[in-house]
């Protein structure tokens, strides 16, 4: 049986509900993964919609020395003076292999943290991420599309594109799991192609 990893999922008060629920429940349901939450301070925070996350952990680097992966969820806030500084936290996971994802203004932590300096990304729209970001490493690389972006161990998305962003993640973490994440895009796909 095949190693289980360990997902974080970092959140911070105001965090998008939508962007996660892809990808933790899938990453659990079909692929074994254990997913824990995590927030700055490791106390509770409220999603947009209201609802009340109490986390597991906080992102204190030698308390997460088990992660496999960690998701940075959005939240207005990443783009406000107040935003937590999590760089060392990501920095560790990426040095040591780990997969390192960001979703909606969860991108601006990889942009602070260095993380797009060699890698492919993308995040809310160029002029976005540089009015939030001006000058940060890696600007030259940003691609202008609606979907996830992966380069080598980097995922980066906008905030619409959380099932490309859950592809893109487990797709990263698990490269050897193709014939399941194949079945996981076309039920993915099956539902815009007939409900639209």
């Amino acid at each position: 049986m095949p190693e289980q990893k360990t997902i974080g999922f970092l959140f911070i008060e105001g965090f998008a509900d939508w962007e996660y629920g892809l990808l933790a429940a899938s990453a659990v349901e079909w692929f074994g993964a254990r997913a824990v939450s995590l927030t700055p301070d490791g106390n509770p925070v409220t999603g947009i919609s209201g609802f009340r996350l109490i986390p597991d952990r906080s992102t204190g680097a030698s308390e997460n020395a088990d992660l496999d992966a960690i998701a940075v969820i959005g939240s207005d806030q990443w783009t406000s003076k107040a935003q937590p500084d999590v760089g060392n936290l990501l920095a560790a996971i990426a040095s040591r292999g780990g997969v390192v994802g960001g979703i909606c203004a969860g991108t601006l932590a990889l942009a602070r943290a260095g993380l797009f300096e060699k890698a492919k990304h993308t995040s809310n729209g160029r002029e976005w991420i540089k009015g939030h970001e001006t000058g940060y490493a890696g600007a030259e690389n940003y691609q202008d599309v609606p979907h996830a972006v992966a380069d080598g161990k980097i995922v980066s998305a906008p905030g619409s594109a959380p099932g490309t962003f859950a592809l893109a993640f487990l797709k990263t973490l698990y490269p050897e799991r193709g014939s399941d994440l194949a079945r996981m895009r076309t039920l993915f796909a099956k539902e815009y192609a007939e409900g639209s």
